[in-house]
């Protein structure tokens, strides 16, 4: 991805909802009366040089349109992870800013999804190990599930290692077939077949001609065929049940 992938179209074009920015969180809010289910949705990290917030970026402002069309609050985070020692300190930042988003007065505090992207989706792995009983699944995006060459990443960060028990919150995972990002495809199929052999739900939903940000760099009937089952794979998560 280009240092401008984030002037770069969502592959949808939902109507833009009421965005209200608190801290370090900016709340896309549906209409009607609440309190809503909610998805936090966590970008990918690091960011590249130069990059603007990605709550900014025409790719998440996106994605909380596309789930506040659907009447759910989407609360896109932002952190840093300047380096892989990093990572602790983000994954406290981001649990902070997920209680900032449960206690929100129109939000659903028992009805809350997780939905990573990229480089992010090595935080998944502390609520993959105790998710918390709110926790209705996990999503992840074109998800990195094993650190890049050369990361020296705390064990505690390698999802497939953190399935657990097989009453654990679904997880939905959204494949690209052309990423080029190393390692990604293998740590994907690693996972997938960690999470058989611990019983543990996973659903893959495919963009088999997608590189890595399709949802923003291939504006294909494929790719918004696949943004949009996965936004619905999450919504379906939030039902009460």
């Amino acid at each position: 991805m280009g240092n401008s992938f984030w002037e770069t179209q969502f592959v949808l074009a939902p109507p833009p909802a009421p965005v209200d920015r608190q801290g370090a969180v900016d709340l896309h809010l549906p209409g009607g009366d609440g309190p809503h289910p909610a998805v936090v949705v966590v970008h990918g990290a690091p960011l590249p040089p130069g990059a603007p917030d990605p709550r900014d970026w025409l790719l998440f402002r996106g994605y909380g349109a596309l789930l506040a069309e659907q009447g759910v609050v989407a609360a896109v985070v932002s952190y840093q992870v300047p380096e892989p020692a990093a990572l602790p300190a983000a994954a406290e930042h981001i649990a902070g800013l997920v209680e900032q988003v449960r206690a929100d007065p129109r939000v659903d505090a028992d009805r809350v999804a997780l939905w990573f992207f990229s480089g992010g989706s090595l935080l998944m792995a502390d609520w993959l190990r105790t998710p918390p009983e709110w926790l209705r699944g996990i999503a992840a995006t074109y998800p990195l599930l094993v650190p890049l060459p050369g990361w020296d990443v705390d064990p505690r960060f390698r999802p497939a290692e953190a399935l657990g028990a097989a009453d654990g919150p679904p997880v939905i995972l959204v494949r690209a077939g052309r990423d080029a990002l190393p390692g990604l495809l293998a740590g994907i199929d690693a996972f997938v077949a960690r999470a058989a052999r611990a019983g543990r739900p996973v659903r893959l939903i495919e963009a088999p001609d997608g590189q890595h940000g399709f949802d923003a760099l291939d504006h294909t009937d494929q790719s918004r065929d696949a943004v949009r089952t996965a936004r619905d794979a999450v919504i379906a998560l939030l039902r009460p049940a």
